[in-house]
């Protein structure tokens, strides 16, 4: 496990960095932290370290937002907090997403928690101030 604690979100960089070196072949980022923990925003700084040049929004809405790496890369980006029921992700055909091979991010894994692959990576935000985060990659 890796932990990196950070004070202002200049450090999502070296965030996002730690998790792409974390892959290890894995295409699934189950990331846990509550309400304002800053998923999004680290979604945010991960496309652009990977050249995404579409804005990044929160895919509450939708589901899933689709954006694409200047190496070709697809990355998916999901928001499940909306959702009631595991079912709802089977409507949207998560399957085709999570075993695709693209990097698929995933926001309130915990809604859709056996759907996950066992092959990912666990991601979990702690809130330690204002401005402060601690990210365990695992």
């Amino acid at each position: 496990m890796r932990k990196i604690h950070i004070d202002s979100e200049e450090g999502l960089r070296e965030v996002a960095e730690a998790l792409l070196e974390s892959l290890d072949g894995r295409t699934v980022v189950a990331m846990r932290g509550g309400m304002g923990a800053g998923k999004t925003t680290l979604v945010r700084a991960l496309a652009e370290l990977m050249g995404v040049e579409d804005q990044v929004t929160s895919p509450t809405f939708a589901l899933v937002n689709e954006y694409r790496a200047e190496d070709g890369r697809t990355l998916f980006h999901f928001d499940f907090y909306r959702i009631d029921d595991e079912r709802e992700a089977f409507d949207l055909g998560y399957e085709e997403y999570f075993y695709s091979g693209d990097l698929c991010l995933v926001e309130w894994p915990e809604k859709i928690e056996g759907l996950l692959p066992d092959e990912r990576v666990e991601l979990r935000i702690t809130v330690d101030g204002e401005s402060e985060r601690t990210f365990e990659i695992e």
